[in-house]
């Protein structure tokens, strides 16, 4: 069973499709029964869909970088 803290360190692997299969139902069994999870799971993707439709021009790449940083750095309570 996972806890809330091991959610951060799967979310790029479940988003890029590329999470084993067995790791990814234990996160998704994991956002059925958390509430805090699945809000920080939430605005965790939306972010990324944000970042990503943003072109190079408008989101300089030390800006990405610290703001990739910054949301790697945040952990669910």
């Amino acid at each position: 069973m996972l806890r809330c803290r091991d959610i951060v360190d799967l979310l790029d692997e479940y988003l890029d499709g590329t999470l084993d299969r067995a790791d990814a139902l234990a996160l998704e069994a994991h956002l059925t029964g958390c509430q805090d999870c699945t809000a920080f799971f939430n605005t965790y993707r939306g972010t990324l869909r944000m970042s990503r439709a943003l072109s190079e021009p408008q989101l300089p790449a030390e800006l990405r970088e610290r703001l990739v940083t910054f949301l790697r750095q945040q952990k669910p309570r």
